[in-house]
């Protein structure tokens, strides 16, 4: 056994998943593409100066430069750096699954079932599950959190929002 896995209590190190380098390259090429969207939007749309001042993608065309610039110097610095030290580990990677996997499926219901079950499926199956609450309160604070959101955006506010069958039913 190695000193490092004796420091750690006898538990082996979480394997890297991604590592620093590959996080901010990835940033730094997902950031640009944004920026070179929205260059060629307003660029588009007309981002020059007109007799009455600037256009409407004067502004935002200037904004989509900076942000490539500052995305050029984020990926030539984790190319200098050469950063190989993790950014995520395998372990670190299951928890973030916990998160996003129920989130993507919340996400595909909302098309289907509408804002207001989907959000109390997904916060009480989420309280149940990862929290550990009791299956009744989950379902209760589920039911209860939809229910006020449907009063302040629907009756409140008159904010149509997505629903599903279970609304149309009920005349929403």
């Amino acid at each position: 056994m190695s000193t490092h896995e004796q420091s750690q209590g006898g538990v082996p190190p979480s394997a890297t998943v991604i590592t620093k380098r590959t996080a901010e390259l990835v940033v730094g090429i997902v950031v640009a593409a944004f920026a070179l969207l929205a260059i060629v939007s307003n660029y588009q749309i007309g981002a020059g100066w007109a007799e009455d001042g600037p256009q409407a993608g004067y502004f935002p065309m200037r904004m989509g430069i900076a942000i490539l610039l500052a995305s050029i110097v984020v990926l030539v610095q984790a190319l200098r750096k050469n950063d190989r030290s993790a950014f995520l580990e395998r372990n670190q990677l299951r928890l973030v699954a916990v998160v996003l996997l129920p989130l993507v499926v919340y996400i595909g219901a909302l098309q289907l079932i509408g804002i207001y079950v989907a959000s109390a499926l997904f916060i009480g199956i989420f309280m149940w599950l990862v929290g550990k609450f009791n299956p009744l309160r989950s379902a209760i604070t589920g039911v209860s959190v939809s229910l006020v959101l449907f009063w302040i955006f629907e009756i409140m506010f008159t904010v149509p929002l997505p629903k599903g069958p279970l609304e149309q039913m009920f005349g929403y």
